[in-house]
């Protein structure tokens, strides 16, 4: 009997390793693109969840299959109004209302209200035993169809939705982005280290029904 064996070409490992690396290179590349990326806090306007030089990661497929949520931390492609770079500025901020909420500030405890509950924020950001006011004036608007009402944890220093409701003279659709603006949602910080934790969705606005 003729054992009769597969010769198998020996490739070098030299001369594969190009082609791993373009493997390599090349899934990195669609996975960034279309998955996931990583983005870093550049300003204090999320404090104290998301802080100067923190790294969030961003799911940038999700909303291919739904809209954004209220309590969900986003990354979009600011207007130029807001950020005033023509060639577009990533913002991250959380939504606080959705296309038809009407979100009102403030009820008698100081609380945003929208659809008629009343939203404790336990994110907001404080210091010194001094919390941020929910709202820095008195509002009450209809987020229009398709676009989303966003607002900075940190409300005393965010460049967010009322601000440019303020500056724009009450225009809604100047203080609201569009959905179809939005990267992607930020769901996990992972550096630094002894800052890692998921980005869920507080727990108070699952008692907001839709409008």
């Amino acid at each position: 009997m003729i054992d009769e064996q597969t010769d198998k070409p020996r490739s070098s490992f030299w001369k594969e390793l190009p082609i791993l690396l373009g493997v390599a290179v090349l899934v990195a590349v669609l996975v960034r693109a279309f998955v996931l990326q990583t983005f870093f806090i550049p300003s204090p306007s999320m404090e104290n969840t998301l802080k100067i030089d923190d790294r969030v990661l961003v799911n940038k497929l999700v909303y291919h299959f739904r809209t954004p949520e209220r309590g969900e931390v986003i990354v979009f492609k600011a207007p130029t109004e807001w950020s005033g770079n023509p060639d577009g500025e990533d913002f991250i901020k959380r939504v606080i209302g959705v296309s038809g909420d009407r979100v009102v500030c403030c009820d008698d405890e100081d609380r945003l209200v929208i659809n008629g509950v009343s939203l404790d924020e336990p994110y907001i950001f404080s210091a010194n035993g001094e919390r941020d006011r929910p709202a820095d004036q008195d509002f009450d608007i209809t987020v229009p169809p398709g676009r989303l009402w966003v607002m900075g944890d940190h409300r005393s220093a965010s460049g967010d939705s009322l601000e440019h409701y303020q500056q724009s003279g009450q225009d809604i659709n100047a203080a609201t982005i569009s959905e179809d603006a939005v990267v992607g949602r930020a769901f996990t910080v992972f550096w630094p280290v002894n800052r890692a934790t998921w980005l869920s969705v507080p727990e108070p606005y699952h008692d907001v029904p839709n409008s």
